[in-house]
C-alpha cells in the first residue's frame, strides 16, 4: 500500500473515532453523565479523518511501469506532462487521477490460428496483392505508450486505443503495401522488403497517436492453393530445364574430350612415323656413309647372313651383281674358289 492509501485508511478510523465519540456522547447525555468525552473524542476522530483524507488524496503513487494522467477539475484541462513513477503530490480536489497507462511493451496479436491472437478464430489479416491474388498474413504488433505524451493519447482515445486505432489502422496498412506487390515477388525474394515496408508505415501512423512501434513481425503469409501449385509446377519446370542444361553441357564436355584426346592422339602418331621416318633415314645415311667408305661391306653382311650349312654357291657371269670371290672364301672358310671361268662356280670344300 501506498502512502495516499496509508493515509487515506487512518482517516477512515478517525471517522470512525468520530462516530464512536458521537454514540458515546449521546449515551452519556441520556444517562444524565457528562458528554464531554465524548464530544472530544468525536471531534478529534472527525477532524483527523477530513485531514487525513483530503491529505492522502493530494498524494498520488504511480508504479515504475505506469504513467499517471491528471486533470485540473476546475478547468479540465489535462496537466502536462504526466506524473512518472514515484509519490507525488497532488491539490486535493482541485486535481485528481483520471487513469494510469502501462507504460510496458504490449504485443497485440493477428493470427490464423484461433488461439493465438487477441480475437478467437481466424484473425489474420486478408490482403489482394498487386496481381489479384489473395493472401492471408499473421501480423504481431509491438508497441508501447510514449509516457510523455500520455496525457495527448488520454485526450484523443482514453482506454479505446487498442481496438479503435491500433488493430484498425495496422490491418488498413497491411492491406496497402501488400498491394503495391506482385504475390510471386513476396513469395520469393521480397518478403523481407515486404515486411520492412509495413513496419515503417505502421510506426509512422502510431507515432502520429503518440505510440511508439517498437517492432512489427510478419510471421506467416499464406497464399491460395492454386497459386501454391502454380509457383511449385513452375518451381519443377525450372529446375527441369536447369538440369537439361546441365545434362547437355557434361555431354558438349566430354564430346570435346574425346575430340580433344583423338586430336592428342593423331597428333602423337603422325610425330611417330615422322620420327621413325627421319631414324630410318638417319640409318639409311650412315649406311651409306659405312658403304662408301667400305665398299666390301656389302659381301661381308652377305656372308654373314649365309646359313652355315651352304656348301655351294652359283653365281652367274650375267650377275648384274659382282662379288668379289676371293673376299667371299676367305669370309667362309667352307668355301673354295678355283680359277675364274666366262660361269664361274664356288666349290665347296668336302666336309671333313
Amino acid at each position: 500500500m501506498d502512502i495516499g492509501g496509508i493515509l487515506g485508511t487512518l482517516g477512515l478510523i478517525g471517522f470512525v473515532l468520530f462516530l464512536v465519540g458521537a454514540a458515546l456522547a449521546v449515551a452519556s447525555t441520556s444517562q444524565g453523565r457528562s458528554a464531554r468525552g465524548g464530544v472530544l473524542l468525536a471531534a478529534v476522530g472527525l477532524v483527523a479523518g477530513v485531514i487525513l483524507s483530503v491529505v492522502g488524496q493530494g498524494i498520488v503513487f504511480v508504479d515504475p511501469t505506469e504513467v499517471a494522467v491528471v486533470v485540473n477539475t476546475l478547468n479540465g484541462e489535462i496537466s502536462d506532462p504526466p506524473l512518472g513513477p514515484g509519490t507525488h503530490v497532488v491539490l486535493p480536489i482541485i486535481q485528481r487521477v483520471t487513469t494510469k497507462y502501462s507504460i510496458t511493451q504490449k504485443a497485440y496479436i493477428m493470427s490464423a490460428k484461433a488461439s493465438e491472437g487477441q480475437l478467437a478464430g481466424d484473425d489474420a489479416v486478408d490482403a489482394r496483392t498487386k496481381d489479384g491474388q489473395t493472401v492471408k498474413l499473421d501480423v504481431t504488433v509491438l508497441y508501447r505508450i510514449v509516457p510523455r505524451e500520455a496525457g495527448k493519447l488520454y485526450v484523443d482515445w482514453n482506454d479505446r486505443y487498442v481496438d479503435e486505432f491500433i488493430r484498425p489502422t495496422t490491418r488498413a496498412l497491411v492491406r496497402e503495401v501488400v498491394s503495391k506487390f506482385n504475390a510471386e515477388q513476396i513469395y520469393s525474394e521480397a518478403r523481407t522488403q515486404l515486411g520492412q515496408d509495413i513496419k515503417q508505415a505502421v510506426s509512422d501512423r502510431f507515432s502520429k497517436e503518440n505510440l511508439e512501434l517498437t517492432d512489427l513481425l510478419v510471421r506467416d503469409i499464406t497464399f491460395s492453393d492454386d497459386f501454391t501449385n502454380a509457383i511449385e509446377q513452375k518451381v519443377v519446370a525450372a529446375q527441369n530445364l536447369e538440369r537439361a542444361k546441365t545434362d547437355a553441357l557434361t555431354a558438349q564436355t566430354q564430346a570435346e574430350g574425346r575430340a580433344n584426346a583423338a586430336i592428342a592422339a593423331a597428333q602423337g602418331d603422325a610425330q611417330a612415323v615422322e620420327i621413325n621416318a627421319k631414324a630410318q633415314a638417319e640409318a639409311l645415311r650412315l649406311v651409306s656413309e659405312q658403304i662408301a667408305a667400305n665398299p666390301s661391306l656389302i659381301q661381308y653382311e652377305y656372308v654373314q647372313k649365309l646359313s652355315d650349312n651352304v656348301q655351294l654357291i652359283l653365281m652367274p657371269s650375267s650377275s648384274p651383281f659382282l662379288f668379289d670371290l676371293a673376299s667371299l672364301a676367305k669370309a667362309n672358310p667352307n668355301l673354295t674358289v678355283p680359277g675364274s671361268a666366262p660361269d664361274a662356280t664356288a666349290t665347296p670344300t668336302p666336309s671333313s
